[in-house]
């Protein structure tokens, strides 16, 4: 009797004291229309409810993970509307980080795409059409404060994700490890972003096998789930015009009938929010702010159901408070080490790394060396950790060199024509061999046929590491058509022809330049074309000492939106080098880009001068063309010295694109001064005015342009032009 009235006495201190159920939330994928988490986020957080555990897949995983490890959801939400998704979503780095030589790739009229062989000849395709080199970069920056934790439940809150073993199509659960790794590929959508490589297995988009894992929340240890499905809804029939349309379905297809599956095993205390996404798509990382307000909406609207999951107890989690603290989230780096199976060196990498001993970590500067190390063009990726050690904190930077090759094929084409029956065509290729040496040598080799022939071979040897100093010797030999002036009347239009060699020796002037000093020797021949045959045909011989100095700032080589880009060339030609003449030459190449919101403004042009007395057509320099004074055909006039001024605007007509894909539209126009005339006879154009009009296209093949010019010289065209614009 004693004991049964113990146990009705201590009955209601048990009652008390049983544990508050808890509360996993499952994050599903959806690419961009995984920013509605943030808003069921910030809903959940108002109404007081405490999240024990998270699961997440794809954008799931990121939006999840970034909270387990501590970010507030006004953070998420500042970095979902202000982060540079273009850029993100692609490998390219910021021109203005890419070293300078690779800059120069930029110049040749060649299309933007290129073929890459592996060492043995064969042609090597990558694994996916990006390789996330920007987007791990963007992780592990957010991240970098949890490099020392490798339990995920150890985390402010435990969490996990979801990727797919895309050799066995197993479904594989992130428990521990690297966390950015473990979320960039959680996100890899097959074919789009390359797998990821962990432990010998290949890994993709864990929406392939489990797009909401209610099951993996449940291993977690939960008791009631909240389930956030924020999943693409299959097309109806009429919406599947197009083969992207039904590949795009046959994807979700496969994540549909998975999350089907995991919704059917939701118990009636368990909460299933989904968001209002049917306009929006997985692509409108633009709409983040609306996405984001759905989310919230929808969690705002099943508060009544959520109430019951909001602890008794008041407080809040002191682990998740701890990791929110506004201490800052970088290390103190008292070592770098380089992980390396590229052809290059360790030296040459370290040379790049610029991170101070005994200093935190400077995230910005690291995110440009990472950039400008990535721009070399040797690595697959080029990624970067902190691992603690009994000597304090060290920076690893992983650099793992390219499966598919790193000799680069370009091919391309420049088109010109008036309209008129003056056309101008070169066909060209340029082929570059890497990594050569550990300290990254080239033998880059270029060819152009058509109008304006031109073979140009130049082996690259860097001298140190970080190729600061270099020595370049070359080989040239070249073709075009100079049109010979007299009393300003064409007398005749001579091929010239030149086949030369030279050595350079040079200095790199960080990402943004180089001067180069060198000499060279030239023979050729002069032959009339078009004019009296009994003008003279003869033969040359040059040999000259140069400068050159070069400087590249420019955000896009085709449609600068701001940056400069200056060039100068100075040459005397020196009998003691068995040059015919003795002359000199200087000419300079400046624009500068201005531009606000769709519209810039580029202002610039040309200079050339010849000093000295000089033979006329293999001196001269070359004026004609779209804005280079238009309304002239292409290389129409040639002098030995030229000027050129001029001001070209334009504007984008089409929304930038949060795909790599984007193909810009533009209008423009130019006005444009300049004037050309020689030494040694009476020919002088005089000042000739010039403007245009232009419309653009920036396409996959190069810049394609079509535009009107005409000049005060009463002379109008048309041209179109595949290929540089300025």
């Amino acid at each position: 009797m004693r004991r049964v009235l113990l146990c009705l006495l201590l009955l209601p201190l048990f009652c008390l004291a049983q544990p508050e159920p808890r509360v996993g939330l499952v994050l599903s994928g959806g690419a961009a229309r995984g920013l509605a988490h943030i808003g069921v986020l910030r809903a959940l957080e108002e109404q007081g409810i405490k999240v024990d555990a998270i699961a997440g897949t794809s954008m799931g995983a990121v939006i999840g993970g970034l909270y387990a490890a501590g970010y507030q959801v006004d953070e998420l939400e500042a970095l979902a509307t202000t982060l540079d998704w273009q850029h993100t979503l692609s490998d390219n780095p910021p021109r203005q980080e890419v070293p300078f030589r690779r800059k120069q790739d930029d110049r040749d009229f060649l299309v933007k795409q290129r073929l890459s062989f592996r060492d043995d000849g064969s042609l090597g395709l990558p694994l996916g059409v990006i390789q996330g080199q920007n987007l791990a970069l963007l992780l592990e920056s957010l991240l970098v404060h949890t490099s020392d934790t490798r339990d995920f439940d150890q985390l402010a809150i435990p969490f996990r994700a979801v990727a797919t073993d895309i050799a066995t199509g197993e479904k594989v659960v992130f428990r521990r490890g690297h966390l950015p790794q473990a979320i960039r590929a959680s996100m890899s959508i097959p074919a789009v972003f390359a797998p990821v490589e962990v432990n010998g297995r290949l890994l993709v988009d864990g929406g392939m096998v489990d797009n909401i894992p209610v099951d993996v929340a449940r291993e977690m240890g939960v008791d009631r789930v909240i389930v956030v499905d924020i999943g693409t809804p299959l097309r109806s029939r009429k919406e599947l015009g197009t083969v992207v349309d039904v590949l795009n379905q046959s994807v979700t297809l496969m994540t549909r009938t998975n999350s089907e599956m995991q919704l059917a095993t939701l118990e009636p205390t368990d909460v299933l929010i989904q968001p209002p996404l049917a306009g929006y798509s997985a692509t409108d990382f633009g709409r983040s702010r609306e996405m984001i307000d759905a989310g919230y909406r929808a969690t705002q609207i099943l508060a009544a159901r959520l109430a019951d999951l909001r602890p008794d107890a008041g407080g809040g989690d002191a682990r998740l408070a701890d990791a929110r603290l506004p201490s800052e989230r970088t290390p103190i780096i008292r070592s770098i080490l380089i992980e390396n199976d590229s052809k290059i060196g360790d030296a040459t990498i370290r040379r790049y790394i610029r991170q101070p001993l005994g200093q935190r970590l400077d995230l910005e500067r690291l995110q440009s060396d990472m950039s400008t190390l990535y721009g070399l063009d040797y690595f697959e990726q080029v990624q970067y950790r902190v691992v603690k050690r009994k000597d304090g904190d060290a920076l690893v930077i992983n650099a793992r060199g390219k499966r598919a090759g790193t000799d680069y094929l370009r091919l391309g084409l420049n088109l010109s024509d008036d309209l008129r029956g003056d056309s101008a065509f070169n066909l060209g290729a340029s082929y570059r061999k890497n990594g050569i040496n550990e300290l990254g040598a080239e033998w880059l080799t270029r060819v152009q046929l058509g109008d304006y022939q031109k073979f140009y071979s130049e082996f690259y040897q860097p001298l140190d590491a970080g190729s600061r100093y270099f020595v370049a010797p070359y080989l040239i030999g070249e073709s075009q058509n100079i049109e010979a002036t007299l009393d300003d009347d064409p007398v005749a239009e001579y091929r010239v022809e030149r086949y030369g060699y030279g050595l350079n020796l040079g200095r790199q002037i960080a990402n943004n330049g180089e001067i180069r000093f060198g000499i060279g020797q030239a023979w050729g021949e002069a032959d009339v074309k078009i004019g009296d045959p009994e003008l003279p045909s003869f033969s040359f011989s040059e040999g000259y000492y140069e400068a050159k100095y070069s400087f590249d700032t420019l955000d896009n080589v085709d449609y600068p939106h701001e940056g400069e880009d200056i060039s100068v060339l100075l040459r005397q030609y020196d009998p003691s080098l068995d040059s015919d003449q003795r002359y000199r030459q200087w000419g300079i190449n400046l624009d500068k880009a201005f531009g606000r919101g769709p519209d810039t403004f580029v202002v610039g042009g040309r200079y050339g001068r010849t000093l000295d007395r000089a033979d006329t057509v293999t001196s001269a320099f070359v004026l004609g063309g779209a804005r280079q004074l238009s309304g002239f055909r292409q290389d129409a006039i040639a002098g030995q010295n030229i000027s050129l001024a001029r001001v070209v605007y334009y504007r984008r007509m089409t929304p930038r694109s949060f795909l790599p894909l984007d193909f810009p539209f533009y209008l423009g126009g130019s006005l444009e001064r300049g004037r050309a005339w020689n030494n040694d006879d009476d020919f002088d154009s005089g000042y000739i005015n010039a403007a245009s009009l232009f419309i653009s296209l920036d396409t996959p093949l190069g810049p394609l342009d079509f535009s009107y010019g005409l000049n005060d010289a009463s002379e109008r065209a048309l041209y179109l032009n595949l290929g540089r614009v300025f």
